[in-house]
């Protein structure tokens, strides 16, 4: 399945701006003002948002030692999958590695079985990252992990993604209107079941450009394009869930919806229902949107 019903968020202890994450995140920004108090009223309301939709919501709460300014980030460090295998992946900024918790992983074992854990966090030792959902999109029905080189994410270590997971990988270049590379894929790029959206003007390459629409296409996916300019506002950062009625619900920040055209709104829609939540604090301090919050749980329940 491309899609799941359960998610794990992690309530941030105190939410700040991260000068280690900085130099590689152009869409970080540092707010004269602390920001964690609003920042947990969108965190809180995000959940509520999602609850009520049908979702279901696992919270971990961050216990503040040591201190992790983007630990409401988690798909960066953890992912699940159906056969029950847990990822662990290696992180750029050395602060961020403190946020892979047992307790977490704990958590998910009180409910659902996990079979086992492949960890690729020795991979920091050699300098080289690959950040989780961040790093990769995946097309869960195809087996397919896209991803847009950056010094977050590294080809060899997700070739190793590629051969422990038995992923294809489909290895990239993105950059923004800037010129620098877009630091994280899942910024420009979201994969439904029968939608993907891109801003495949973010790939100058040709040749790479056509290998990836053509991928996308052939793995039955409709195809909505979105601009350098909504990828400013994260329209690229959007995650596909399901409720229990199986109904697809497209999960994107209140900012991401407003910088849709009506044309890319009701395609969108021809798939999904959307949910759309205010998040403009985190989005502005953290340079990281609504996917980047929800890390998916596809591991089978116990029995």
């Amino acid at each position: 399945m491309q899609t799941t019903s359960r998610v794990l968020m992690v309530r941030p202890h105190m939410f700040g701006y991260n000068e280690q994450t900085a130099a590689s995140n152009a869409f970080q920004r540092n707010a004269s003002q602390p920001v964690h108090d609003k920042a947990i009223v969108e965190f809180d309301t995000l959940v509520q948002s999602l609850r009520d939709s049908g979702i279901q919501v696992l919270v971990s709460q961050d216990p503040g030692t040591p201190l992790t300014p983007d630990s409401l980030f988690p798909n960066n460090w953890i992912s699940t999958h159906q056969d029950g295998t847990v990822f662990l992946y290696p992180m750029e900024a050395p602060v961020r590695r403190d946020e892979r918790r047992p307790e977490v992983l704990n958590l998910l074992r009180e409910t659902f079985a996990v079979a086992s854990v492949q960890d690729l966090t020795a991979f920091e030792h050699q300098g080289v990252f690959l950040e989780g959902t961040g790093s990769m999109v995946l097309d869960r029905v195809n087996r397919i992990a896209y991803a847009c080189i950056s010094t977050r994410t590294d080809a060899s270590v997700l070739a190793e993604f590629g051969r422990r997971a038995a992923y294809k990988v489909l290895p990239f270049h993105a950059s923004d209107a800037s010129g620098l590379p877009i630091y994280h894929t899942n910024v420009m790029m979201s994969i439904a079941t029968g939608l993907a959206v891109i801003c495949a003007e973010a790939i100058a390459d040709k040749a790479e450009r056509d290998m990836v629409l053509n991928s996308l296409h052939a793995g039955g996916l409709e195809v909505v394009t979105i601009s350098m300019e909504q990828v400013l506002h994260f329209a690229g950062n959007m995650l596909a869930l399901h409720n229990n009625n199986h109904e697809q619900i497209l999960v994107m920040s209140e900012q991401a919806l407003s910088s849709l055209s009506q044309a890319q709104v009701s395609a969108l829609q021809k798939h999904a229902r959307i949910l759309s939540s205010p998040i403009y604090n985190i989005e502005y301090t953290g340079g990281g949107s609504v996917r980047c919050m929800l890390a998916e749980v596809f591991l089978p329940e116990k029995k």
